[in-house]
């Protein structure tokens, strides 16, 4: 059997912009897994009701089902000892801690004020209801009161990447010399935002670009 992933799509199946399916994308890449892709949409729930819940990443690794990006690093790292580790040493394993609860609760929340209107314009028809009923049920805004104030979330989200640019211009990568699973999970969020963003987000050619064009190029996705 194949290795397969579900990963988030727009209507539009070439656009994958799920922070957490990049993670795992990167993670299989780093242990020299291949795998293939099945795009999945947000009300697709019957075609991963298999994996015992409702969202992707969803990983089939022959007999095994494996769901939530931190538990298939984790799953990954047991499995395939052999191949290069995700989390380096045990201290670096504890830093990643930390970058995982940093992007999901200062930069997840930076990036979603300034894309989530334009998320919901690549989306399908029936996944745009279902987005809409549940981002504006779970912030308690209108997505056209997002798009109305988006200039001003861009502020809080320079602010948010200004510590992660000064880390970047002084080394290649967040790991140090090479990217680990710290540099995917902040990778992950970056690429959903620039996928998905209807203007550009980072500053051209600059450190924030380099470094993510740098971890496609290392592991041949550029």
């Amino acid at each position: 059997m194949s290795r397969l992933l579900y990963d988030l799509a727009g209507a539009d199946e070439a656009v994958r912009f799920s922070p957490y399916c990049w993670r795992t994308k990167l993670a299989l890449a780093h242990k020299n897994l291949a795998y293939e892709t099945i795009p999945w949409h947000f009300t697709d729930k019957d075609k991963i009701a298999f994996s015992g819940q409702g969202k992707v990443p969803v990983l089939v690794d022959a007999e095994k089902i494996v769901t939530d990006s931190q538990v298939i690093a984790e799953y990954l790292e047991t499995t395939y000892p052999n191949e290069a580790s995700l989390f380096g040493e045990p201290p670096a394993r504890q830093l990643t801690t930390f970058i995982k609860a940093w992007t999901e609760t200062v930069l997840h929340s930076a990036i979603a004020p300034v894309v989530l209107p334009d998320i919901y314009l690549l989306l399908t028809p029936a996944d745009q209801v279902y987005y809409r009923q549940t981002r504006e049920g779970f912030y308690k805004r209108s997505l056209e009161d997002f798009a109305t104030h988006r200039a001003e979330a861009l502020g809080p989200l320079n602010a948010a990447l200004k510590p992660l640019k000064i880390t970047l211009e002084k080394q290649p990568f967040i790991a140090g010399l090479a990217p680990n699973y710290a540099d995917h999970i902040v990778f992950g969020a970056l690429k959903w935002a620039t996928t998905v963003s209807s203007t550009p987000l980072l500053e051209p050619g600059g450190a924030l670009e380099r470094w993510m064009d740098a971890v496609l190029e290392t592991y041949g996705l550029a």
